[in-house]
């Protein structure tokens, strides 16, 4: 299996890549660690002075494995609250907290569908910019989940309280021109 996630320098611009696009590029705790490990490579060695977050193929960034979560998910029942909460500290909520600590800016450029844990990675980037293709989906409400990973904080920043409750409570999609109408509003 090829790395979850790709990196090229060129010109002090750094291009990270997600990479499993025959699945959407989900943000699987593989794919969670090797952001993380990427980005704080990057900050330490001052090679790049700006990143460029990616997703190869047809999608940006699917959000989480459903799957996966739903094995991880399948003894739940018997977890406790502290359990539950060390779960998302320590798995997903870890990509907000690093991307707050980076000095290097990042643009996410948003080649394709960005869902749920998806749509959260583009908020917790500096600046967004998408293509025609762009969908984005705050979908987790369709899944009868929460948005572990910070959305719920992280949205209203980027798109503005109305319309990220409309998002979060229908988990209807917006088009990349509807995005850039609602950017702050």
């Amino acid at each position: 299996m090829e790395a979850p996630v790709l990196v090229e320098i060129t010109d002090d611009i750094a291009l990270v890549t997600l990479n499993r696009p025959e699945s959407r590029n989900p943000l699987d705790p593989e794919t969670q660690d090797a952001l993380i490990a990427t980005f704080m490579k990057l900050d330490a060695e001052a090679k790049a002075r700006v990143a460029i977050l990616t997703g190869a193929g047809s999608a940006f960034c699917a959000g989480g494995n459903v799957r996966r979560m739903g094995e991880a998910a399948s003894g739940s029942t018997e977890r406790t609250p502290a359990q539950a909460r060390g779960y998302y500290r320590h798995g997903i909520q870890r990509l907000p907290r690093m991307f707050e600590q980076l000095e290097i800016p990042v643009i996410a450029a948003v080649n394709g569908p960005a869902m749920g844990a998806g749509c959260d990675l583009t908020c917790m980037c500096d600046l967004r910019i998408a293509g025609q293709s762009a969908r984005f989906a705050e979908s987790f409400v369709k899944l009868g989940i929460i948005p572990g990973d910070g959305g719920a904080w992280l949205l209203p920043r980027v798109v503005g309280f109305a319309k990220a409750a409309e998002m979060s409570l229908t988990g209807d999609a917006l088009s990349a021109d509807q995005a850039l109408v609602t950017n702050g509003s």
